[in-house]
């Protein structure tokens, strides 16, 4: 009996090791990224990272977290529940910059009526990033979506501005990076894992 509990003890331990060597913290442009993080009571994944660039000028690293990791932007936009993406500045950008550069992924990756149809809640996210502020180097910054709250922007672990209600909007902002005219190819790329 007690080989055999043994033996179970020592192959728990080893998978347990296999999980923690698999599951490695990722860095990027200096910035490191943890395997996994919470999310309203909920473990997300790494599903993986990389530099936003505008011309040659790096400006901000970002990391996509998810339920389940896939590396087809499709499969990831059909996820349900908690997600976020984590972008930490490389560089100083003026808080209407930045939240127009975001407006402007949004209406490219999708047509005018969707546009209109997200127009509160696309004022509401960037009244959130002008309230923050400017971004500035080193700033984290979430873009939290909650089943029972919505989309959040979090800026340094602090909540900026008001919820911003529906999952069709969470999923519309993840197109600023993962859509068909994505605001970085490379970064696509990365946070596709490939």
């Amino acid at each position: 009996m007690n080989g055999v509990v043994g033996r179970l003890i020592a192959a728990v331990t080893l998978a347990i090791a296999a999980t923690g060597a698999s599951a490695q913290t990722v860095e990027v442009e200096g910035v490191k990224l943890d395997p996994t993080v919470q999310v309203g009571g909920a473990s997300l994944v790494l599903n993986g990272a990389g530099v936003r660039t505008r011309v040659i000028v790096k400006i901000y690293v970002a990391g996509l977290y998810v339920p389940q990791k896939a590396n087809a932007a499709a499969a990831l936009l059909a996820q349900k529940g908690p997600r976020r993406v984590a972008i930490t500045m490389l560089r100083n950008v003026d808080a209407d910059t930045f939240a127009n550069a975001l407006i402007e992924g949004l209406q490219k990756n999708h047509s005018e009526a969707q546009i209109v149809g997200f127009k509160a809640q696309i004022d509401t996210l960037s009244a959130n990033l002008k309230a923050a502020g400017e971004a500035k180097k080193g700033d984290m910054i979430h873009l939290d979506y909650l089943p029972d709250a919505g989309t959040r922007v979090i800026v340094n672990g602090q909540p900026r501005g008001s919820a911003i209600a529906g999952e069709d909007f969470y999923t519309a902002v993840l197109r600023i990076w993962l859509g068909e005219k994505p605001a970085d190819g490379d970064l696509k790329k990365g946070l596709l894992g490939s």
